[in-house]
This record gives C-alpha cells, structure tokens and sequence, in this order.
C-alpha cells in the first residue's frame, strides 16, 4: 500500500519533464527557421534564436532526466538500451546548442581556450560517442553504431576548434553557424521519430532518425563553403565588397 502513493508520485513527476520536454521542442521547432531566414545579428534572429536556444536546453536536460529514469526504473533490457541511447542524444544536442553560443562569447580569442566547460562538453560527448559506438557493435545495434559516428565527428570537431589558435577572423561564425545548423538537425529528427507513427514508419527505422542528418550535413557543409568565400572576398576587398549583415551580425555577437 505505501508504494502505489510513492509509485503514482513517481508517474506524476515524469510526466511533467515529459511534459516540460514537448514544451522545450515545440518552442525549438516553432523558432528554428526564423533565425536562418533573417538579417544575421538583426533584432529578429538574436530573439527568436534565444527562444530556440532555451527550447533545445530544455529538451537536452529533460532528456537526461527522463533516460536517467528510465535505465533505474524500467527493468526492461530494451528499455535500458534506449536510455543510454537518449542519454547519449542529449549529450550530443546539448552540445550542439552549447557550442553556437559559446563559440560567439569568445569570438576575440586569439589562442587556444581551454575553459573546462567547452573542452569538457566535447571530451564528454567524443568519450560517449566511442562507448556508444562498442555498445552499439556488442549488441548488433546498427542506429547506435550510426549515430556514434555523428557524435565522434562532432565531439572531434570541437576539440579540434576550442584547444587550436582560430586560423581566420569569422572563426566564431562559422563555428556558431555550423553549430545551430546540428541542433536543427537534432530538432528535425526528434519531431520525425515521434511523429513517425503517423506515416506508417516505424520510430526504430534507420531512415527515419538519419535522414535529417544525411540531407542537413551537406547543405550544413555548402552553407559554410559560402560563407567562407564571402569573407575572403570581403578580406581582400572590403571597399567593394562591404557586407553590412556581417558587420552587424559582428556588433551583435559583441552583446551576446
């Protein structure tokens, strides 16, 4: 008799971080195409990139919380595989979304930085990434294997950038840039796998959790080639090639 209360409170507490965690994504996906559409640096894009920003934390920490609960108190062997599957995507989300603000806090590094946060977040996620990528091959786990892929590249990437001198002035957007493009990613796919059902696909279905990332890195990787070589114009003629979203995307990064 003492448990169902403890049992029912238990329920009650999930079900608001499940609640809390639908809220976070809504508000990510209902935000997301705003900033890439906007001035970069204008009032629009820093506002409705806050909203996405704040709607992916949520979703990352109610994550963590809700595979916490379900490895401790789910016996399930299949639900324990999908914890430390979601466990793992917070971590790589999280650091996705951390990274594109980070990136714009120390855009006047000249040096390597070597905050524990930054280069803990990445040492953390390549570390999961690996152990990921054991488990996914131990249990015949293919979606693991795959998704470790996209974390050891990340996790790699951003230790690459954060503990190396920035070898060009626009280092910072184009790390903010590239960042928010993978937590897009990130919302794509979670808003795809839950409402999967509702096409007739299955939320297991290979297709379904890295298709988003199979079209979004290329289109990521063409968007920064792009903007790679707009700065070169702009550094090699900046009378004639001035770009005033640049600038003011520069004075915006300076009040983030």
């Amino acid at each position: 008799m003492r448990r169902r209360p403890e049992t029912r409170r238990i329920g009650g507490m999930l079900k608001m971080i499940l609640y809390l965690h639908v809220a976070g994504g809504s508000a990510a996906l209902l935000s997301m195409f705003i900033p890439l559409v906007t001035r970069k640096g204008g009032r629009t894009h820093r506002r409705s990139g806050w909203v996405f920003v704040g709607g992916m934390t949520v979703v990352s920490v109610t994550a963590l919380m809700l595979s916490a609960a379900r490895y401790f108190l789910d016996p399930r062997p299949e639900a324990k595989a999908f914890a430390l599957f979601l466990f793992y995507v917070a971590i790589l989300t999280g650091n996705a979304v951390s990274v594109g603000i980070r990136a714009l806090r120390m855009k006047d590094r000249t040096g390597p930085h070597v905050h524990p946060w930054d280069v803990g977040l990445a040492a953390l996620l390549t570390v999961t990434a690996v152990a990921m990528a054991v488990y996914g091959i131990a249990t015949s786990r293919a979606l693991f294997v795959a998704f470790s892929v996209i974390g050891l590249v990340a996790g790699v990437q951003g230790l690459w950038y954060w503990l190396r001198p920035p070898t060009c002035r626009m280092h910072w957007w184009l790390r903010h840039m590239s960042a928010m493009l993978g937590a897009c990613v990130a919302a794509t796919t979670a808003f795809l796998v839950t409402n999967a059902a509702l096409v007739g696909a299955p939320r297991g279905s290979m297709i379904v959790w890295l298709a988003p990332s199979i079209i979004g890195t290329p289109v990521t990787a063409l968007w920064i080639g792009y903007y790679r070589r707009r700065f070169a114009r702009r550094s090699t003629a900046p009378t004639r090639h001035g770009d005033t979203e640049v600038r003011s995307y520069d004075v915006a990064a300076a009040r983030a």
